[in-house]
């Protein structure tokens, strides 16, 4: 029982403070079971296209998405397509620094270089064990100092964007974005091996190593997935908001009593 509910009982009057606590709990009462009813899925694994900057020689997984991130001059990005539960990191397989992948290209006035690293994975990465996985390339693009890094990617490779989410690169997949993972195999979870990756004409990257790709959005295939990041990230946002909330009327109640 709350404060303001035994004050009630007891025939007192209840303070402001208590009953913004009354409040509070009975907010946190609702939310609670909400959360818990979110779908199964959510700690599950994805199987997605994965954006990463490289820091010297180092992978980081990039904390903005590449429609809104621009890359400087000078810098390389990597997408990697793999199955994971966010346990372990599925990074691009090679580093590949800018020397490697743009020091044939010659710069030009206006324009900046950033080199663009494209890893399709492994065969245990894909829908169906039977799939071709393409071969891992890398390419230097020359491009508008404003451009993100989808108009980046788009300069080297066919991707096909839904939503400002990468779906597919130069037909792989062919369709489905973030799809849910219930299970992974064995193999699935296996650390991932070296791989070599080739660095390649843009031009010949930019004609696509798979079948169909187009950067024109399409509807989203996704839908599921994305509505339940979003489910989980209101949550936690609320929940945050009502415990700041609850950690001010403390020190207010606290600073009322002195």
């Amino acid at each position: 029982m709350t404060r303001a509910a035994a004050a009630r009982q007891e025939g007192r009057p209840v303070s402001r403070s208590s009953l913004r606590t009354g409040v509070l709990a009975a907010l946190l009462g609702l939310l609670l079971p909400l959360l818990g009813t979110l779908p199964a899925h959510a700690a599950d694994a994805y199987r997605y296209w994965g954006y990463y900057h490289l820091s010297g020689s180092t992978w980081s997984f990039a904390t903005t998405g590449p429609a809104a991130t621009t890359p400087a001059d000078g810098t390389v990005e990597g997408f990697r397509y793999a199955v994971s539960d966010m346990s372990t990191p599925r990074n691009p397989r090679a580093i590949m620094t800018f020397a490697q992948v743009c020091g044939s290209t010659p710069a030009a006035a206006g324009r900046k270089r950033v080199g663009v690293v494209v890893d399709f994975g492994r065969g245990a990465d894909a829908a169906r064990p039977e799939t071709q996985v393409p071969a891992p390339y890398a390419t230097c693009v020359t491009v508008d100092p404003a451009a993100t890094a989808v108009q980046v990617l788009g300069a080297a490779a066919q991707p096909r964007v839904e939503k400002s989410m990468v779906c597919g690169i130069d037909g792989y997949p062919a369709s489905g974005c973030s799809d849910v993972v219930k299970d992974m195999t064995a193999a699935a979870r296996a650390a991932d091996e070296p791989a070599t990756i080739a660095v390649r004409d843009r031009s010949a990257s930019a004609s696509g190593s798979a079948t169909g790709g187009s950067s024109a959005p399409s509807s989203s295939s996704g839908t599921s997935s994305s509505s339940t990041t979003t489910y989980v990230v209101s949550g936690v946002v609320v929940l945050a908001a009502l415990a700041a909330a609850a950690f001010a009327m403390s020190r207010r109640r606290r600073a009322d009593e002195r």
